[in-house]
């Protein structure tokens, strides 16, 4: 009867060892599932944050660029610019800018208004609105579809070179100043598309148009090239520059 009375003395002790660490197991695991719920919810609002910080930066450009395209077209319905038109991110010159079938020539009054009103283009350009999200300055040329298609794509290159000529001519009495010049070397980007974008008359079809390029929310400015300077003014299209 001794002995029977000892046993029931041991388990206890020995449950009562046991105890603490279930115990403190149990606390360990519930401490683990709070860092856990702790670490996502830091994670969360991180990842939130960021996003809505992206989301800002995105609405901060889309209502910059609206802006800007609004300088661009308060220029153009100046009375003295009538029959330019802003759509998009392109201006185009109406009437201005119109190449006679498979030419690339301009009227020299066309030349004349092309540098009456591409500075004031370039001043807004390089405003407060929308010099920080510029990228360039696209020069497009297209043509209608008379014609095959390589000949045309070369046609709408040379009428886009035309428009650089006509601005980076020196020997008007309205040339354009050096620095609209020097900027015009660095932002200007000459292209033809060919017939891709034809009109709904061929006149219209045969044309050129400015195409703004902004940086997107998450470039970062790019300091434009240095291109070497050089005054000569002959352009390569003309036969006897």
């Amino acid at each position: 009867m001794f002995g029977g009375l000892r046993a029931p003395a041991r388990r206890r002790e020995r449950d009562e060892a046991e105890k603490p660490f279930w115990i403190s197991f149990s606390d360990l695991m519930t401490s683990l599932m709070v860092l856990f719920m702790v670490a996502m919810a830091v994670a969360l609002f991180s990842i939130t944050r960021g996003v809505s910080r992206i989301e800002a930066e995105k609405a901060a450009r889309d209502e910059a660029l609206r802006a800007c395209m609004g300088e661009f077209a308060a220029l153009a319905a100046r009375p003295e610019f009538q029959g330019v038109a802003v759509r998009g991110h392109s201006i185009e010159f109406g009437r201005y800018a119109e190449y006679q079938r498979r030419a690339h020539e301009l009227p020299a009054e066309n030349q004349a208004f092309l540098r009456r009103f591409v500075p004031s283009v370039l001043t807004v350009a390089r405003g407060p609105t929308c010099g920080p999200w510029l990228k360039r300055i696209g020069v497009e040329g297209f043509s209608s579809q008379e014609g095959s298609y390589l000949f045309n794509l070369n046609l709408s290159l040379q009428r886009s070179q035309r428009l650089l000529c006509a601005l980076l001519d020196t020997r008007p009495a309205d040339s354009l100043s050096e620095p609209d010049r020097r900027y015009i070397r660095r932002t200007f980007l000459v292209g033809g598309v060919s017939f891709n974008a034809s009109k709904d008359r061929p006149e219209s079809s045969r044309r050129i148009e400015l195409k703004m390029e902004f940086r997107g929310a998450d470039e970062r400015p790019e300091a434009l090239p240095e291109i070497p300077w050089d005054e000569d003014a002959r352009c390569p299209l003309d036969k006897n520059p």
